[in-house]
């Protein structure tokens, strides 16, 4: 088998290319489509620091709905601005889905 990236021959067994990194066929079958998404900033889909579109994700819904409720307690009980800094402090960054690791490794030093 070759490496549809880069033009190598790989293992059949092997999951990703050991020369670039990019997933096989066997990775992408055995990808459970299923995963439950992580609750993480989302930084493709930001406004701010992703903490809404985080949370959207992560609930399923869309990432205005998620908004205007944190806007609403923000401005109607006032702790949301505090909920929103310390889900900004706590929440991981999400890595780039569309990127590969190679590529997100080389563009981030």
């Amino acid at each position: 088998m070759f490496c549809t990236r880069c033009g190598i021959e790989i293992d059949e067994k092997v999951r990703y290319c050991s020369t670039c990194g990019h997933p096989t066929k066997l990775a992408e079958a055995t990808a459970n489509p299923y995963a439950s998404p992580r609750l993480a900033l989302d930084t493709e889909h930001k406004k701010v620091a992703g903490v809404c579109a985080g949370f959207a994700r992560y609930l399923g819904v869309d990432a205005l709905l998620i908004r205007i409720v944190w806007l609403a307690l923000a401005l109607g009980a006032g702790f949301g601005f505090f909920a929103y800094l310390i889900a900004w402090i706590l929440m991981p960054k999400d890595t780039p889905r569309t990127a590969d690791a190679a590529d997100y490794a080389r563009q981030n030093g």
